[in-house]
């Protein structure tokens, strides 16, 4: 009854504290401007079971593609295993599904195990391509400190995880062996896991009785306490982007790659311009609300859907990897982009929840996280959309950045001004006049 009770607070402190912390992160998403994208349900549907359920972008780099599937899969299956667990605490039951499901149980655990064992592999092989081998995208400046980390730990979690499994399964075997385990006897059978038949007896055959209850419920309690950890650390890690994943994937950019967005207000203007109907004199109609701002300066600036960009963000660095503007030296890293709209996010949302929703510390995303010279280095050639695996598009967010710079503060680059008036007064980015563009063509 005591562990029962200790099980059922754990569970509770557990999923409470996860709900909170994810509950804050859904608050400063909603911080951005709205944007609609419930339309083509079915499409988006299919975009997220290929990219976000079938990993099917994580393929073009196809060695770290298949150690992240075992991961992956790993992860979705041993959440059968959790459940068991679950209802094994609050019921004070071991193992409450196995003989109902007989051989079948058998099988799923088996298979949990060996997916536990690539999984195993798959994170000790991250550890070296981090640490040890240092793969160039994994170690840049950004990746600095925290980031770095964070990375590992959650590598040592995974590590640790299987750890325990194993320590439960195989002392569970030894003890089912001898006629001694906590689950129920069938026909005096043997597990017959797949793994711990053999590990089992190999680490803990020589062992007393009670030194094997100990190992097994060091294992079954070891478990359900690092998934609870792991649970309640995605909120603050980039591994966030498990779940998140999937919401984003869905939510994503269904227009052609290059379609950039215009504002309303600026539409409407322009058309009234253009509209020989209209009438010049007539009254404007009052603003509804305080009027949008030109571009983003700031996080709230920004759509939702940028700000959940930011938190999916996997720090993997394919987007930087494939960026020509970073290849050439440019001060521009499309992942540090989103890193730096996530911190920012999270600053500002902490203010907000202690000050008020009018707390101003001063600061903005614009130069005092993101800098002028990294959105001017974009080329906006969409790479970084492109090499992202769960569809985050930073061009949109650089996009935002730059109008802000150029419709609300005049800032633009010496060459991009000096384009600009040959379209306004040539047509064309060059400095000649319409009637002067062919006259190469009489040259001998």
């Amino acid at each position: 009854m005591i562990s029962i009770i200790i099980f059922s607070i754990l569970l509770i402190i557990g999923f409470g504290y996860f709900a909170v912390n994810a509950n804050k992160i859904r608050t400063n998403i909603l911080m951005g401007r709205d944007v609609d994208r419930s339309d083509n349900k079915g499409e988006r549907f299919k975009v997220m079971s290929l990219i976000a359920l079938g990993q099917k972008k994580m393929f073009k780099r196809p060695i770290p593609a298949v150690l992240h599937l075992c991961l992956y899969v790993a992860f979705i299956i041993t959440q059968i295993e959790l459940i068991e667990i679950i209802a094994d605490g609050l019921s004070g039951e071991h193992r409450v599904f196995r003989s109902s499901l007989g051989a079948f149980y058998t099988f799923m655990i088996s298979f949990i195990e060996i997916l536990s064992v690539l999984a195993f592999v798959a994170t000790f092989i991250f550890l070296l391509r981090r640490n040890m081998i240092k793969v160039p995208r994994l170690n840049m400046k950004e990746m600095k400190g925290w980031p770095k980390l964070d990375g590992n730990m959650i590598l040592f979690m995974e590590l640790i995880l299987v750890t325990f499994i194993f320590m439960m399964n195989g002392a569970d075997e030894v003890l089912y062996n001898r006629g001694l385990s906590h689950a129920e006897q069938l026909n005096d059978e043997s597990f017959g896991f797949a793994v711990s038949q053999f590990v089992g007896p190999a680490l803990f055959g020589g062992m007393s009785e009670s030194s094997l209850h100990l190992i097994e419920r060091i294992g079954w309690w070891g478990h359900i306490v690092m998934v609870f950890t792991f649970l309640n650390y995605l909120p603050f890690s980039k591994h966030f982007h498990i779940i998140l994943a999937f919401p984003n994937t869905y939510f994503s950019n269904l227009n052609p790659q290059g379609q950039f967005t215009n504002m309303d207000a600026v539409m409407k203007e322009v058309k009234l311009m253009m509209d020989p109907d209209a009438d010049p004199y007539a009254e404007p109609e009052e603003p509804e609300g305080e009027p949008q701002r030109f571009g983003a300066k700031d996080v709230e600036d920004l759509t939702w859907k940028n700000l959940l960009d930011s938190y999916t963000c996997t720090e993997c660095g394919r987007c930087t990897s494939n960026c020509p503007a970073n290849r050439t030296g440019k001060l521009l890293s499309p992942r540090k982009i989103m890193m730096d709209t996530r911190d920012r996010l999270e600053e500002k949302g902490k203010g907000i929840r202690k000050n008020g929703k009018d707390y101003d510390d001063g600061k903005s995303l614009l130069n005092d996280y993101i800098t002028e010279e990294e959105l001017w280095a974009c080329t906006t050639c969409n790479a970084c959309v492109e090499a992202c695996p769960v569809n985050i598009d930073p061009l949109s967010i650089i996009m935002d950045m730059r109008r802000y710079l150029v419709m609300e503060e005049s800032k633009v680059p010496t060459e991009l001004a000096g384009m600009t008036s040959n379209i306004e007064n040539n047509g064309a980015p060059w400095q000649f006049s319409p009637d002067d563009r062919l006259n190469w063509k009489d040259e001998d």
